[in-house]
């Protein structure tokens, strides 16, 4: 009878260990973690981006950036003069420059740079990170997890991601950007960790540099990044003109 009954336990928890699924990450929900903790889904910010040449001559640039769900997002150049007035603008995949003067607003894609540089337009005008990526592998480390990111179509400027995220924030500390070929084509590093609305710490500095563009270096910082919802008139090439208006 003693015999019996240490067979059914053992037959009983045998069961109940292989009924139990093995736990595992979630990386879809870390990334979007990920989207809400560098940025609201609608925001206004202001930006200023810094191209660093290898003789350390360097160009600034100031924006005022609008964003609005997850497609949507507007530019303004506010300095230097020779750039002010002009304006970006993304819906989706579809990405605009307007210049005063010059008329209608002519099409840019996302591997061009309305600013020179090392960051392209996509990194300039970024959409969330699970808007435009599917996870496909996750690593666990000591402190960071490890996203392997797929792009979901061939417009994103980025064949493959490869994410490090702090466990404890929940923010990238770095991202290496892949064609398709799995040619490296720059790194961006996530620093210096600031409150900003509602006291959530997200990376106030995003510096990247390239193999292609060697003793090249960009900064992006961010300023006063708080959340605003703005009517989707806004979001429209007639109104690139007058974004001015809404600041």
């Amino acid at each position: 009878m003693k015999d019996r009954f240490t067979k059914l336990l053992l037959a009983l928890s045998f069961t109940l260990l292989f009924a139990i699924p093995a736990f595992s990450l979630d990386g879809t929900a870390i990334l979007k973690k990920v989207d809400a903790n560098l940025q609201p889904e609608s925001f206004e910010s202001y930006r200023k981006l810094i191209n660093i040449e290898p003789s350390g001559a360097k160009r600034e640039f100031l924006l005022y950036t609008l964003k609005k769900g997850n497609d949507k997002i507007a530019s303004l150049f506010l300095s230097p003069a020779s750039e002010k007035g002009r304006a970006t603008l993304r819906l989706g995949d579809n990405m605009w420059l307007y210049i005063p003067n010059v008329g209608k607003p002519v099409r840019i894609t996302s591997l061009q740079s309305v600013v020179g540089g090392v960051f392209n337009n996509a990194d300039i005008m970024r959409l969330d990170y699970n808007v435009e990526y599917n996870v496909q592998k996750i690593d666990d480390e000591k402190s960071e997890h490890i996203l392997e990111l797929k792009a979901k179509t061939a417009a994103v400027a980025y064949d493959r991601l490869k994410m490090w995220v702090d466990k404890k924030a929940v923010v990238p500390t770095k991202i290496e950007c892949y064609a398709a070929t799995g040619l490296l084509i720059k790194t961006l590093y996530f620093k210096e960790r600031k409150p900003f609305d509602e006291g959530i710490v997200r990376p106030s500095i995003i510096e990247t540099d390239s193999p292609l563009y060697k003793g090249y270096q960009s900064i992006l910082a961010y300023a006063n990044v708080k959340k605003r919802i703005v009517p989707d008139e806004v979001f429209t090439l007639e109104f690139l003109a007058k974004i001015e208006t809404i600041r």
